[in-house]
């Protein structure tokens, strides 16, 4: 008959079974999180607003003046040219 203390599992069988479980419900969580829809798990949403939509925010809270927008712009507007 196996006690509390005697004759059972080890130390090391106790570790082992603890780390096990650990590694188990780690890997459903993140299984879980992965495949939940909208959870980003597996794709990239685009919600950051584009470099111009910052521009033209940046001028319409006055950060910018019509001059530094207007060259800003243009540089962008020509790095996205180059790109495609």
């Amino acid at each position: 008959m196996m006690g509390w203390y005697g004759n059972g599992m080890g130390s090391l069988g106790w570790l082992g079974m603890g780390v096990f479980w650990l590694i188990l419900l780690g890997l459903i969580v993140w299984l879980v999180v992965r495949l939940l829809p909208g959870s980003g798990g597996g794709t990239t949403r685009h919600t950051a607003e584009s470099a111009l939509e910052t521009l033209d925010r940046r001028l319409a809270s006055g950060e910018l003046d019509t001059q530094a927008w207007q060259a800003q712009r243009a540089a962008l507007v020509g790095a996205q040219d180059d790109r495609k």
